[in-house]
């Protein structure tokens, strides 16, 4: 094991990190002092280059992050005002994610960890949405339930510290941000999907009946190729019916009323199985207002504290990767694991 230029400054809780998160179509960049402390954020976007083929062309997103990671890196640092030097930890997305999105990022930290002699945490990206709940509220109460919505997922997980996650149960097809980029693509609204819908279904009624896939079923599993194949027939109908002059906004917010009423019944399963003290909602789909609303409202009602990190924190971004990979870190900074770089690998399957 090399011998890694560890300081006291990491056992006080004052580290300065540099957190990396490419696990998808956004390249982004943090430096951290202790877990909580962003010194710079920086998010650089795919959506015009995925746009036109409505979805992620797995090359292309890797090429970009290729060209983007390195100055990206520069640029954080003197956001910070800080130089190489001054760094004490890399954190970098190991998983999931596409596998050649999630190799960039990771061949870039684990070069720089090895050239500065610094420890390299590994980290879980569904985690790092998780942690992203402690940057808004440290001191959140255990057990915590965690509802992850993305585009790439669908989970609920029993947290009961920090690092140490449970899952529950998930989608067993489509994830909800993968439905509305599809119900958006069936419509024409554009890529990626969540922000047009959500902005048509403030505009309509909710008037279509789209059913809850699983509603009976009891457990904290999830499934929503139901959901979008009924928007797809009603479409159908509809054009069959009155043409081309489409009802947009009505079929928005039946959509997303089916989503985000299947979201709060599968939490409240999983509140009546594992009594949590506090829940979580977290993922890009967590900007969405309306699921803002119903689950705040549904903490109001059960008496228990709901956070829901602010929209930036939601969408992917380095900072809860910083967050997550300081956590894991000071539980044991001693391991060896910290200095394993070519053992390291990207896991673009890794749930939890």
């Amino acid at each position: 094991m090399r011998n890694l230029r560890y300081h006291l400054s990491a056992m006080n809780k004052s580290i300065i990190s540099l957190a990396i998160e490419t696990s998808c179509d956004e390249t982004a960049v943090a430096v951290l002092r202790g877990r909580f402390e962003p010194l710079a954020e920086i998010v650089a976007s795919q959506h015009e280059i995925h746009g036109k083929y409505g979805g992620i062309v797995p090359e292309l997103a890797c090429r970009r992050h290729m060209e983007l990671i390195r100055p990206l890196v520069h640029d954080a640092l003197k956001q910070a005002g800080i130089g190489f030097s001054d760094l004490n930890l890399v954190s970098v997305t190991r998983g999931p994610g596409l596998v050649g999105a999630l190799l960039v990022g990771l061949s870039y930290a684990k070069g720089l960890a090895f050239g500065l002699n610094l420890p390299l945490v590994g980290v879980n990206h569904l985690e790092g949405h998780v942690s992203a709940a402690f940057i808004t509220q440290p001191d959140l109460p255990f057990p915590l339930l965690a509802l992850l919505v993305s585009g790439g997922h669908t989970e609920l997980f029993l947290v009961q510290k920090t690092g140490k996650m449970k899952r529950l149960g998930g989608t067993r097809d489509d994830a909800a941000g993968e439905v509305f980029d599809k119900v958006a693509k069936f419509l024409d609204l554009g890529y990626p999907g969540g922000p047009p819908v959500e902005k048509m279904a403030a505009k309509g009624e909710a008037k279509y009946r789209i059913p809850v896939a699983m509603a009976k079923s009891g457990t904290p599993e999830f499934s929503f190729s139901g959901p979008k194949t009924a928007v797809k027939h009603l479409i159908q109908r509809l054009k069959e019916e009155n043409g081309e002059n489409l009802p947009i906004s009505d079929i928005c917010a039946s959509f997303q009323k089916s989503i985000v009423d299947t979201l709060e019944l599968k939490t409240l399963v999983a509140i009546e199985n594992c009594k949590p003290a506090s829940i979580a909602v977290v993922g890009g789909v967590a900007c969405n207002n309306a699921l803002r609303e119903r689950m705040t409202l549904l903490g109001e009602r059960i008496g228990i504290p709901v956070i829901i990190p602010k929209p930036a924190l939601c969408s992917d971004n380095a900072t809860m990767i910083g967050t997550a990979g300081v956590e894991r870190y000071l539980n044991n900074p001693e391991s060896g694991e910290w200095s394993d770089y070519l053992n390291m690998d990207a896991k673009p399957g890794w749930l939890s």
